[in-house]
């Protein structure tokens, strides 16, 4: 199996990495499986910008091919917030039920049809060589009115894909990867793995 590095620390974006591309034949190790403890600012006005920076990062470290992200959560009633400071929104170690809440207690005038909100997900892949695919994918929907949900993870308990009724944290691995963000980024990034067989 072909070996990549998530610049990561985050155990559940790995689980998701390995869940898409592993039937594919690639083993995603995680940056503490890979022995590299680096820390990366995300000092990027972008979530492209971002998910460059780490991947570089890990990249220079390790000189095996890696795989990163940027994501977050953008809200149109609150100008698109927390968008690329979804991770810091209100505390960077701020439980998520207390951001989910922020957010829900900061739209509870906010009438159904402004409710709307989208996953966005930037990822970045360097191969062994150093060239580099970026892809951006988005997951359009609304925010919900309460917490609901136990799956997923982050903003997940308060977000409802376009056209559907229950938010990701409600859905299963299989249902979430068909619509989420990531799940759509990961897809075509391993269609692009395929077809560029020198990467």
């Amino acid at each position: 199996m072909k070996k990549i590095i998530a610049a990561t620390k985050n155990k559940n974006k790995v689980i998701e990495f390995e869940r898409i591309l592993s039937p594919l034949g690639y083993k995603v190790l995680s940056q503490s499986d890979a022995g590299i403890e680096l820390e990366v600012g995300e000092t990027g006005e972008t979530f492209e910008q971002n998910a460059y920076l780490k991947a570089a990062a890990i990249f220079q470290a390790s000189g095996v091919a890696v795989i990163a992200d940027d994501s977050g959560l953008e809200v149109d009633y609150i100008d698109k917030a927390p968008g690329v400071y979804s991770a810091r929104f209100c505390g960077k170690d701020t439980p998520y039920s207390v951001k989910n809440a922020a957010i829900l207690e900061k739209l509870k005038e906010a009438p159904e049809e402004r409710r709307t909100a989208r996953f966005v997900c930037a990822i970045c892949y360097i191969n062994p060589k150093g060239d580099v695919i970026k892809i951006n994918k988005t997951c359009e929907g609304k925010i919900a009115h309460t917490q609901k949900g136990i799956n997923g993870f982050g903003y997940d308990p308060i977000f409802i894909p376009v056209n559907g009724s229950k938010t990701t944290a409600e859905m299963n691995e299989q249902e979430k990867d068909a619509v989420s963000h990531r799940g759509k980024a990961l897809r075509s990034l391993a269609e692009e793995l395929e077809l560029r067989l020198d990467f």
